[in-house]
């Protein structure tokens, strides 16, 4: 079957009307950020804020125009609430700051219903590895005997395909919600498995917040004992977003030693306080450095900065995880450290973080605070 074309879903677009503006959603410039990828379609609808919850019906016809084109796997269609959404070419950026609505579906089902408990793994900047953080957490929670989820919800920057070494695309059973992608037998979904790799996604805040909330109502989670959620690195509007909308049990903050680091990370813990999500505490990535040929421990970016900090912030600290190239290296090959070296030091720092971090988990949900795993 001939690959969709975006052409031919602005075709098929350019019949949806708008019922208030009595022309097509195209012309009116409303429809930007499409996106292909083997069959699977995603696109925003910019719409007044004071229209967007009455305009489900308008979204659903979009979807459905699309899908009923041959070649097409799946629909993401996100109404963006925009103030004073203006007619313009298809993608043009239009003035003023809104809501975005995932899928219209807020009041017919709520956000992962069968998932016991949502842990962010966070950071106050990029680079500091949280991403290599939050997929090992995964593994190890995985190792634990818990049925994990991980979500991918940096946009624009989606790792998670590779870090798990996962290719292909979800299958969609009904063209409308998606099968999660799973390898180490951990769920895991990413806007990285719908959007080509080298495929720049040009979207505002609202329709990313839009597509997040989508791509965690639409899919097929099933029965999750714990799912982690990679955060966008930094604390603008998505992720105070995701903290607002998503029912985070808690928040996890990954920081390097060095002073800029750390100042970043507080301003991400004071995040998560200030919307009244629990922060389990921090993470020094990066800790250290063991040469491996004189066994020297060397402190490239400082030491102990990310615990002395949690200290001064009230904050548990979670542990240490040394700066090593076998952790970069297993990460790229998709091959994480915890399922690929799982006697290493390395596996077992992140072990021994993963089991405090559901200890932390088992007391904020009321439960018995669980035995501690040690991995010998």
């Amino acid at each position: 079957m001939a690959e969709v074309t975006e052409q031919q879903i602005i075709q098929a677009l350019s019949r949806v009307i708008d019922p208030d503006r009595k022309a097509d959603i195209v012309s009116l410039g409303m429809v930007s950020g499409l996106a292909v990828k083997n069959g699977h379609v995603a696109f925003a609808i910019e719409v007044d804020a004071s229209r967007g919850p009455h305009l489900e019906p308008l979204r659903k016809a979009a979807e459905k125009a699309v899908h009923d084109l041959p070649g097409v796997v799946s629909v993401s269609a996100v109404l963006t609430a925009e103030r004073n959404t203006q007619g313009g070419p298809k993608g043009a950026p239009q003035g003023g700051h809104g809501h975005a609505h995932g899928g219209g579906h807020q009041a017919e089902k709520p956000l992962l219903p069968h998932v016991k408990a949502i842990v962010a793994v966070a950071s106050g900047k990029g680079g500091v590895g949280k991403s290599t953080t939050a997929t090992n957490i995964a593994m190890a929670l995985s190792r634990m005997g818990l049925k994990v989820g991980l979500f991918d919800a940096d946009i624009f920057g989606p790792s998670m395909p590779r870090m798990l070494g996962i290719t292909g695309e979800p299958v969609s059973p009904d063209g409308q919600t998606m099968m999660p992608m799973e390898n180490y037998g951990v769920k895991c979904m990413s806007m990285g498995f719908l959007v080509p790799e080298d495929s720049p996604i040009i979207w505002r805040g609202p329709m990313v917040m839009g597509a997040l909330e989508q791509l965690l109502r639409d899919v097929h989670w099933g029965e999750l004992d714990v799912m982690i959620i990679d955060m966008p690195p930094g604390t603008g509007d998505t992720q105070l977003t995701m903290t607002q909308r998503v029912p985070l049990t808690g928040a996890v903050i990954v920081s390097t030693p060095q002073d800029i680091a750390l100042l970043d990370a507080t301003k991400g813990l004071n995040m998560f306080r200030k919307v009244d999500v629990p922060v389990l505490g921090i993470i020094e990535n990066m800790s250290y450095y063991i040469c491996p040929k004189c066994g020297d421990e060397a402190h490239i970016f400082g030491h102990g900065g990310a615990k002395a900090e949690a200290a001064r912030l009230s904050a548990d600290f979670l542990g240490e995880v040394p700066l090593d190239i076998a952790i970069r290296q297993t990460a790229d090959a998709g091959e994480p450290i915890v399922i690929s070296k799982p006697n290493s030091p390395h596996a077992k720092a992140y072990m021994d973080i993963a089991a405090r971090i559901w200890d932390k988990v088992q007391v904020l949900q009321g439960g018995r605070k669980g035995p501690r795993i040690v991995m010998e």
